[in-house]
């Protein structure tokens, strides 16, 4: 029996509590057993430690960050239509301008409010955990390491295009995204990565681009994941756009002054 239920002062430790009246008695679920089952789903979750404190209600967005508002806004929205509405985000923007914080806001809410159950995954530490599966001193298999991934009712794929691409990335990547887009899954991806087309091929006034023009533009999520995986994305998710200052750096700047 949990701790927790066990010294609860309402049901002692049943999970029921009394909702009787003068003319009828009746018992209801304890307010305990919907605590202990969000502590699990949201252990079960496996958030970050580094974002364990992120909550939609603290994202800040006001001052310099007001450009940030819509952000915010989509992501209480698709809390509030979840699951009317099961698309996806796709959070798009720099380095530390809060997108991470509001897709572990909306795990931590979902779970809170419709305890749905949730994962959370770096996209490095995925492929880094599948690849471990090809050491024969690790005993887990590639499938128990994806299994998770698939199922999971909602998803969070955090830095997608982080890895450099390979073939093997490609593959990998397509076999996660379609799995859900087939079973109907929600994903929550975050990319530093422009929403845009890879270079090849990649039109500038009609001609192909050059290979100087390749080296020196910026690469786009086309050219981490493939432009076939970056058009199922665009079919899975709505797309948020983020633009605003890291946040992180601008925090550890003002520790300085």
């Amino acid at each position: 029996m949990n701790v927790a239920a066990s010294a609860c002062p309402l049901c002692g430790g049943t999970g029921w509590k009394s909702t009787s009246t003068d003319v009828s008695r009746r018992v209801t679920r304890c307010d305990c057993r919907e605590l202990v089952r969000n502590q699990s789903l949201v252990a079960a979750a496996r958030i970050p430690k580094r974002y364990e404190h992120c909550e939609l209600s603290d994202f800040e967005f006001d001052g310099s960050r007001r450009a940030l508002a819509p952000a915010r806004m989509a992501a209480c929205r698709f809390v509030e239509e979840y699951p009317i509405n099961k698309d996806g985000l796709l959070f798009v923007g720099s380095i530390g301008v809060g997108k991470t914080h509001l897709a572990v806001g909306i795990i931590k809410e979902l779970i809170r409010s419709k305890a749905v159950p949730c994962l959370f995954y770096d996209y490095r530490e995925l492929l880094k955990e599948i690849q471990n599966c090809y050491n024969d001193s690790v005993k887990a298999t590639e499938l128990e390491v994806l299994k998770p991934v698939f199922e999971t009712e909602l998803l969070v794929l955090d830095e997608l295009g982080a890895v450099k691409p390979t073939e093997w990335v490609w593959d990998t990547v397509s076999l996660i995204l379609n799995s859900r887009y087939n079973d109907n899954r929600t994903t929550i991806i975050t990319t530093n990565f422009p929403n845009a087309p890879g270079a090849e091929p990649y039109a500038v006034s009609g001609t192909e681009m050059s290979r100087a023009q390749r080296a020196t533009r910026r690469e786009t999520l086309g050219d981490r994941i493939g432009e076939r995986m970056r058009s199922r994305v665009a079919e899975m998710c709505r797309i948020v756009q983020m633009e605003g200052e890291d946040f992180r750096q601008t925090i550890r700047s003002a520790s300085f002054r």
